[in-house]
């Protein structure tokens, strides 16, 4: 399986840009898709952005043209830009990477996750 830490995450004011890191380690190769993820309290997990081996990017509607999401071509990083920061945004935001189940016992495995706040 993988292991994964993020990194980056803050208070920041309505508007402004955070950038955050998520480190891969462990069967790295193995990888099929990375992303992001966000909870705000008493509310659901809900995917931010993602990103195949293929290249393929899904965004969620409301981070369309604020976020981008971008990695390394080892799995290494995965990375995600955060421009025009609205209160929101704010949660607890989760890298996550799918992989083989199979081998992994789980196709899943997810960081401990960063708190982004937006607030002036």
């Amino acid at each position: 399986q993988v292991q994964l830490v993020e990194s980056g995450g803050g208070l920041v004011q309505p508007g402004g840009s955070l950038i955050l890191s998520c480190a891969a380690s462990g069967e790295t190769w193995r990888i099929y898709s990375m992303g992001w993820y966000r909870q705000a309290p008493g509310k659901e997990r809900d995917l931010v952005a993602s990103i195949t081996e293929r290249a393929i990017i899904n965004y969620a509607d409301s981070v369309k043209g604020r976020f981008t999401i971008s990695r390394d071509n080892a799995w290494k990083s995965v990375y995600l830009q955060m421009n025009s920061l609205k209160p929101e945004d704010t949660a607890v935001y989760y890298c996550n990477a799918e992989g083989p189940a199979t081998i992994w016992g789980s196709p899943y495995s997810w960081g401990p996750g960063t708190q982004v706040t937006v607030s002036s």
